[in-house]
C-alpha cells in the first residue's frame, strides 16, 4: 500500500500557485496548495501576490502596437542612431 503524500516544500507550492493561476493545476495540487497555505506565511504572501499580479493584468487597458507600427519605430530608432553616431 502506497503512502499519500500531501505535505509539499514551497518550490513545489508556488509552482502549483502558477499552474492554478492559468488554470492548469488538477484538483489534488488544489488541495495540496491549500494545506500549504495554512502553515506557511511565506507561500501565503507570494500566492496573494500572484493573484493581485494577475488581477492587474486582466483589469489593465493596456494596447499593444501592431507589428507594423514596431518594425516602423525600429526603422527610425536605427536611422537616428546611424545619424548621432556619425
Amino acid at each position: 500500500m502506497s503512502k499519500i503524500e500531501v505535505m509539499i516544500p514551497c518550490d513545489e507550492a508556488n509552482h502549483v500557485c502558477d499552474k492554478t493561476q492559468y488554470n492548469d493545476a488538477t484538483l489534488w495540487e488544489k488541495i495540496k496548495l491549500n494545506i500549504h497555505l495554512i502553515y506557511c506565511r511565506a507561500c501565503r504572501k507570494y500566492t496573494k501576490n500572484n493573484a493581485k499580479l494577475t488581477k492587474t493584468i486582466k483589469t489593465s487597458k493596456v494596447e499593444c502596437l501592431d507589428k507594423k507600427c514596431k518594425d516602423d519605430m525600429k526603422k527610425d530608432f536605427n536611422k537616428a542612431l546611424k545619424e548621432v553616431s556619425n
